[in-house]
């Protein structure tokens, strides 16, 4: 399978610190990073790489070679004029071949279990997906907006108006592309008859994959998995850093995981009874700076609830959605976020005026029984004999030895600081 990786840009906010130096060779913890991208790829057997190079392009292509020296073979496309972060590809087309290809941006700093990513591609048999995580700035941040199955609706750039609430998802610049999408946005450009190819430069985002929102072509993976933008001297630290203490390895989806399971109604949200209206829904103060300290610890912050509200007929899956977006838009204007949320529909007691008959049986997932925690530990390769439970009452506890956590912990009720405290303490 083809590898083509975006290796041109400049770099210009972080030349202070390394002037002359293109960016993918800029090195972190004693190594470029493109070298530590590449060998993450070959590690996984993608060998077939092309690297599109302009900025000090001679450099570049001085260090790596033919790429036999890590085990790869790399081509290089060479940008004499600048053709955007795009139209290199059209120029690749011959090269490329007909079958997907991982499209990746050497601005980011990543270390992803790319053959995931790809078994999730062709499940779906989109043309495009995208892989999209939660970040600590969703503000200020491009939004992907998708259904439930993860079918890309809408691409919001960072001056786009965006709803009140949203889900903390954000595109990070890895792509896996179906070649016919080359072709399919080619009625976009102005082209030149002799060659075919696009006049003038190409913007991936704007020109290749937002006119596929809404197609049911493009979809979003979810993962908390290590990207980071190292494009600022601020941002450049905090990469070498997380190398430095293992951080961005360890949360390669090929390794064991664990994680901090969190209770929602009376652990993140003050506890209101059965919640119905989203005006009710407040964070408990304290909450944000927990869940920030857990995405800092190397520990997943998963959310596990049982919302028998669907089952009873009180709150329909959209309103119950948009609950969630809201307690995902607050914690990001904090910083915080959720790596993922399960939860149980399911209530056994019938009886109730407008009750949903479809989600009136014992299942398997609401707590105290496990479900919600085995779903999440398949999803997310997490060792559930190194993670944590944490809610307000005994089924939380219940439902986290029943899953094999090594420790099960509850806090007070609508307590503020409560979850902080307790948080401190696990991680230290």
């Amino acid at each position: 399978m083809k590898v083509v990786i975006m290796a041109g840009g400049r770099g210009t906010r972080i030349a202070e610190l390394f002037p002359d130096i293109p960016k993918p060779l800029i090195p972190v913890d004693g190594m470029p990073i493109l070298e530590r991208e590449i060998r993450s790829l070959a590690s996984q057997g993608f060998n077939d790489l092309i690297l599109t190079v302009s900025y000090l392009a001679d450099k570049i292509i001085a260090y790596f070679g033919d790429g036999s020296k890590l085990g790869v073979k790399i081509d290089y496309f060479v940008e004499e004029t600048p053709l955007g972060n795009a139209g290199a590809l059209f120029q690749l087309r011959d090269k490329i071949g007909e079958e997907p290809f991982f499209l990746l941006n050497a601005d980011a700093a990543f270390d992803v279990d790319f053959n995931r990513m790809l078994a999730f591609h062709k499940k779906h048999e989109g043309f495009v997906t995208l892989f999209t995580h939660p970040n600590s700035h969703p503000y200020d941040s491009g939004l992907i907006i998708a259904d439930n199955d993860g079918q890309v609706e809408k691409w919001l750039s960072k001056e786009d108006e965006r709803p009140k609430w949203y889900n903390n998802r954000v595109n990070a610049g890895l792509h896996v592309v179906d070649p016919k999408v080359l072709e399919l946005s080619l009625e976009y450009f102005d082209t030149d008859p002799l060659t075919g190819y696009p006049k003038d430069k190409v913007d991936l985002d704007r020109q290749v994959l937002k006119p596929l929102c809404g197609t049911g072509k493009m979809f979003c993976y979810d993962s908390p998995e290590y990207v980071k933008d190292m494009g600022t001297p601020e941002r450049f630290h905090q990469v070498e850093a997380d190398f430095k203490n293992g951080v961005v390895q360890a949360k390669n989806l090929r390794n064991r995981q664990k994680a901090i399971f969190l209770d929602r109604d009376g652990t993140i949200n003050k506890y209101v009874g059965f919640l119905r209206n989203i005006d009710d829904f407040e964070l408990i103060d304290g909450v944000s700076e927990a869940i920030k300290q857990i995405n800092q610890s190397g520990y997943l912050a998963i959310v596990v609830t049982n919302q028998p509200v669907i089952a009873r007929g009180e709150v329909s899956w959209e309103e119950l959605h948009e609950i969630h977006r809201k307690m995902e838009t607050l914690l990001g204007k904090d910083g915080a976020y959720i790596d993922g949320l399960y939860i149980c529909p399911h209530h056994p007691d019938k009886g109730f005026e407008g009750e949903r008959p479809e989600y009136k049986f014992d299942c398997d997932c609401r707590k105290p029984k496990p479900g919600l925690l085995f779903h999440a530990a398949q999803d997310f390769n997490i060792d559930l004999s190194q993670s944590i439970m944490v809610g307000d009452t005994g089924r939380d506890l219940e439902a986290g030895r029943n899953a094999g956590c090594k420790g099960c912990f509850l806090v007070k009720t609508n307590i503020d600081g409560s979850l902080i405290k307790l948080v401190k303490g696990l991680i230290k």
